[in-house]
C-alpha cells in the first residue's frame, strides 16, 4: 500500500500489463473481420469473377488481325475443317436434281373417254346395212396400215363391218365389253399419263410422286417410264388383247382410243420446290480438311488476309473445343490469380494514399463499375474493330485523372491495359502501344479550366500513340506504311476519345463527386443566385469571404493544393450568416451588437448555427458536396473562445464554486477539416477575422498573430485529420503573412492641399 492508499503492483504485474502493439498479420486478421472491409472485398471479387465470366476468360483469346505480318509460318496446330460453300452447293444442285417430282392425277379426263367409246361403238351397232354406216366414224376404228399394204375393198370394209357387229351380237356384249374397257384402262386411271420430261427437268428422271387430285396427302411413287403416253399406250394395246377374245376389235377400239390418249398429270410446283427444299436441306455441309503440322494457314512476312483470318479463326475454334476442363480450370485460376495481384497492388496504393476511396462505398463502387465498364466495352469493341479499344482506355484513365489524381490514374490504367491485352489477345508490341497512349493523356491532364482542354488532351494522345505506334513497329520489323495507317488510326481514336470525354465530363463530375475548374468557375460567378443573395441580405460577410478567398488560394498554390477550389469553397464558407446577419459583427454597424441582450450559451448557439444553415442553403441550391465540405469544415470542431470566457467570467461572478464551464457547449460540431484545403480555409478565415482587430498591423505582429493562431489550430488537433504536414502549415503561415502584409501596407501621408 502506498501513501495514496492505493494497492501497489509487483514487478510481474507491470509486465503482463505492457501490451505490444499488434503485428502486421493480426491488424490484417482484424480487418478482415469487419463487415465494411467484407463487403468491400465482396465487391472486387463480384468484379473480377463478372469480368472473368464475360470474357470466358477460361479459354485463351484469338489473337490474330488483319494486316497483322506473322514473323513465320502459321501452320495448323490442330486437325480441323473449313466450310466449302462452292463444293456444298454444288451438292445441294444435285440433291434437287434427284428429289422426286410431284404429280396430282384426276381420272376424270379418261372416265370421258371411255364413256365416249361405248357411245361411239353403240352408234355403229345400231347402224343396221353398211351402207347406212358413218364412213367417218368407222375410219376412226380403223388401224392404221403397214407401209404397202393396199387399201381394203368395199367388201372387205363391209365384211369387217359384220365381224364387228357379231361380236357384239350376244345380250349383254356392251355390257361385258364395258367391264373389261374399264378394267383396261383401270391402271391409266389410277396412274395417269404423262408426256415425256424435258431436258432441262430440274428434278428426278427416273420416278415421281402421283397424288390424288382431290387429296394432298403423301402419294405412291411410279416409274417415269410407265406413266409416259407412250409407253403406257403400249401396255394398254396388249392388255386389250389379252382381255378381249377378239383380236381385231381390240386393234379396232385400241386405233379409237390411241389418238385420244393425253396427258393427265398435272405438277404440283409448290409440292416439288418443298421435296427439292427438303432433298437439298438434307445433304451435309461439305469441308475442306487441314491437317495439323502439315497445312500452312498463313505465311511469314505477309500481311494477314480476310481469307487468313478465316481459316486462323476456324482452327482456333477446334482448338476451344479440344480443350478439357484441367486446362480450363488451370488458364481460370491464372486469370483470377492476376486478378487478385493487380487488386492486392492498387488496395495498397489507395489504402496508403488515398484511403478516403475505400471509407466511402458509393466512391468504391463508381471506380469498379468504371474498370468493368471499360474492360466490357473494349471487349465488345475489339470483336468487331480491333484497336478502337484504346478509347475506353483512354476514357478510363482520363476520368480517373479528374476524379482523384495522376498517380492512381496512372496505376489503375496500367492494370486495365493489362486486363484488356490479356482477354483481347493482344501481343506486346500492342500493350506497349496502349499503355503509352494512355499515359500521355494522363500527364498532360492535371487541370480543366477551359472546354478545349481534353481536346488538347486527345491531340496529345495521338502524337504519342503515333509515335510509339512507328517506334515499336520498326523495331518488330512492320513495313511503314502499315506502320502509318494503323499509327494514323490510333490517332484518330484518341482525339474521339478526347472529344467523348468532353461531352461526358459533367457525368464524370457528379458520378464521382468532384469539382474540375472548369465547374469552379461557373460557381464562382459573382452572378450566382446564391452569391447575390449574400451580397443583399449580409454585405459584410460577402466582403469577409472575397478577401478569405484571396488569401487562402494564394495559401493554397504555395502548398500545391487546388487554389481555385479554396478559392470557391470560399466564397460560399459564410452563406449561412446570411439568415441572421445581424448577429455577426461584420454586418453590424457601429455600438449595435445584439449579443449583448443574449446569453453566451445563446449566442454561441447563433454563432455556431451559420454552419448548418450554410450546409442546408447549399444542398437546397443544388451546389456540390465538394463545396459544402469546406462549409461544414471550416471551423472544424474549434472554440467559440469569446462567449465561452463570457460564460466562464460570469459563472466565476455568480457561483465561484460551481465549477469550469462546460468547454464541448461552445464549440462547433465539425467535422475537423478532412483535406489539405479545407485546412488551408480554415487557418485563412482565422487570421483574416482576428487581422481586423489589429490597430496597427505591423508586419511583425501581423507575423505573430498568424503563428499564433497556428499554433492554436495545431494544438487543438484540428489538422490532425487534413493531410498538412508541419511544413505545409508552416508554408500556409508565410503565405498568408505575406497577403496580409500587402493588404496593410503602410501608406505615404500627403501633405494638406493648398485650395485655390
Amino acid at each position: 500500500m502506498n501513501a495514496n492508499g492505493t494497492q501497489k503492483r509487483t514487478r510481474q504485474q507491470r509486465v503482463a500489463a505492457v501490451e505490444l502493439a499488434p503485428g502486421l498479420w493480426r491488424t490484417l486478421w482484424a480487418n478482415l473481420q469487419r463487415g465494411g472491409v467484407l463487403l468491400r472485398m465482396g465487391l472486387a471479387a463480384a468484379a473480377a469473377l463478372f469480368l472473368w465470366a464475360f470474357t470466358q476468360s477460361w479459354d485463351p483469346p484469338f489473337q490474330y488481325h488483319e494486316n497483322e505480318i506473322p514473323q513465320r509460318d502459321l501452320v495448323a496446330r490442330t486437325d480441323f475443317e473449313q466450310p466449302d460453300p462452292k463444293a456444298t452447293e454444288e451438292a445441294k444442285e444435285r440433291a434437287r436434281k434427284l428429289a422426286i417430282a410431284v404429280f396430282h392425277q384426276d381420272p376424270e379426263p379418261l372416265e370421258q373417254l371411255r364413256a365416249q367409246l361405248i357411245g361411239e361403238i353403240t352408234k355403229l351397232l345400231a347402224t343396221k346395212t353398211w351402207d347406212e354406216v358413218d364412213s367417218n366414224l368407222w375410219a376412226q376404228f380403223q388401224p392404221q396400215q403397214a407401209a404397202g399394204t393396199p387399201d381394203p375393198t368395199d367388201e372387205e370394209r363391209a365384211e369387217q363391218f359384220q365381224r364387228f357387229q357379231e361380236a357384239f351380237s350376244e345380250d349383254g356384249a356392251i355390257d361385258k365389253f364395258s367391264e373389261q374397257l374399264a378394267g383396261v384402262m383401270a391402271p391409266l386411271e389410277q396412274w395417269g399419263l404423262l408426256e415425256p420430261l424435258p431436258s432441262e427437268w430440274g428434278a428426278n428422271f427416273e420416278k415421281i410422286e402421283i397424288r390424288s387430285k382431290t387429296s394432298e396427302s403423301f402419294g405412291a411413287q411410279r416409274a417415269v417410264s410407265e406413266v409416259l403416253v407412250e409407253n403406257a399406250a403400249a401396255k394398254l394395246q396388249l392388255s386389250l388383247k389379252e382381255k378381249i377374245g377378239s383380236l381385231e376389235l381390240a386393234q379396232k377400239v385400241f386405233a379409237w382410243l390411241r389418238p385420244r390418249l393425253a396427258p393427265t398429270l398435272v405438277q404440283d410446283l409448290d409440292a416439288t420446290h418443298a421435296a427439292q427444299d427438303a432433298m437439298a436441306a438434307a445433304e451435309p455441309e461439305k469441308t475442306k480438311p487441314f491437317r495439323s503440322g502439315v497445312d500452312v494457314l498463313a505465311p511469314a512476312g505477309k500481311p494477314l488476309t480476310d481469307e487468313a483470318i478465316e481459316l486462323l479463326r476456324l482452327e482456333y475454334v477446334q482448338q476451344r473445343n479440344d480443350r478439357t476442363f484441367p486446362q480450363r480450370l488451370r488458364r481460370s485460376v491464372s486469370i483470377l490469380g492476376m486478378f487478385v495481384a493487380l487488386y492486392t497492388l492498387c488496395g495498397t496504393y489507395i489504402y496508403t494514399r488515398e484511403p478516403k476511396l475505400l471509407h466511402e462505398l458509393l466512391r468504391l463502387v463508381a471506380l469498379l463499375s468504371l474498370v468493368v465498364l471499360v474492360v466490357v466495352f473494349a471487349h465488345i469493341i475489339n470483336q468487331y474493330n480491333p484497336g478502337v479499344d484504346v478509347i475506353p482506355l483512354l476514357l478510363c484513365g482520363m476520368t480517373l485523372a479528374i476524379a482523384y489524381n495522376q498517380e492512381l490514374s496512372l496505376l489503375i490504367s496500367a492494370c486495365v491495359a493489362l486486363i484488356i491485352v490479356l482477354t483481347n489477345g493482344h501481343d506486346f508490341p500492342q500493350a506497349l502501344v496502349l499503355m503509352a497512349t494512355t499515359a500521355g493523356a494522363i500527364l498532360v491532364l492535371k487541370q480543366v479550366r477551359t472546354r478545349s482542354k481534353l481536346l488538347t488532351v486527345g491531340f496529345t494522345a495521338a502524337a504519342v500513340g503515333f509515335l510509339t505506334t512507328l517506334g515499336v513497329g520498326t523495331l518488330y520489323g512492320r513495313p511503314w506504311p502499315l506502320l502509318l495507317e494503323e499509327g494514323g488510326l490510333l490517332a484518330v481514336w484518341s482525339i474521339i476519345a478526347g472529344a467523348l470525354m468532353t461531352v461526358l465530363l459533367p457525368t464524370v463530375e457528379k458520378v464521382f463527386n468532384v469539382q474540375t475548374d472548369l465547374s469552379l468557375f461557373e460557381l464562382g460567378d459573382p452572378a450566382h443566385p446564391l452569391l447575390q443573395e449574400l451580397i443583399r441580405r449580409a454585405p459584410g460577410t460577402y466582403n469577409h469571404s472575397i478577401t478569405v478567398a484571396s488569401l487562402a488560394e494564394n495559401a493554397a498554390e504555395a502548398i500545391g493544393a487546388r487554389g481555385l477550389l479554396v478559392r470557391v469553397g470560399a466564397y460560399y464558407h459564410d452563406i449561412g450568416k446570411m439568415l441572421k446577419p445581424g448577429y455577426f459583427i461584420e454586418n453590424q454597424g457601429q455600438g449595435d451588437n445584439r449579443h449583448d441582450a443574449l446569453m453566451p450559451a445563446m449566442s454561441t448557439l447563433v454563432i455556431i448555427a451559420h454552419v448548418k444553415d450554410g450546409a442546408d442553403l447549399a444542398r437546397q441550391n443544388k451546389i456540390p458536396e465538394a463545396i459544402i465540405d469546406f462549409i461544414q469544415e471550416h471551423h472544424g470542431t474549434t472554440l467559440v473562445e469569446y462567449f465561452y470566457r463570457q460564460a466562464s467570467e460570469q459563472r466565476e461572478k455568480e457561483d465561484p464554486d460551481g465549477g469550469e464551464v462546460d468547454e464541448s457547449s461552445f464549440r462547433y460540431p465539425g467535422p475537423r477539416p478532412q483535406t489539405r484545403e479545407a485546412g488551408v480555409l480554415m487557418l485563412s478565415d482565422a487570421v483574416e477575422s482576428a487581422s481586423r482587430v489589429l490597430k496597427e498591423p505591423t508586419p511583425s505582429r501581423i507575423e505573430s498573430l498568424v503563428e499564433d493562431l497556428s499554433m492554436k489550430r495545431l494544438l487543438d488537433g484540428q489538422f490532425d485529420e487534413s493531410g498538412l504536414t508541419l511544413e505545409e502549415v508552416h508554408k500556409i503561415g508565410e503565405s498568408l503573412v505575406k497577403s496580409l502584409t500587402a493588404k496593410y501596407h503602410g501608406r505615404v501621408k500627403y501633405p494638406d492641399q493648398v485650395i485655390a
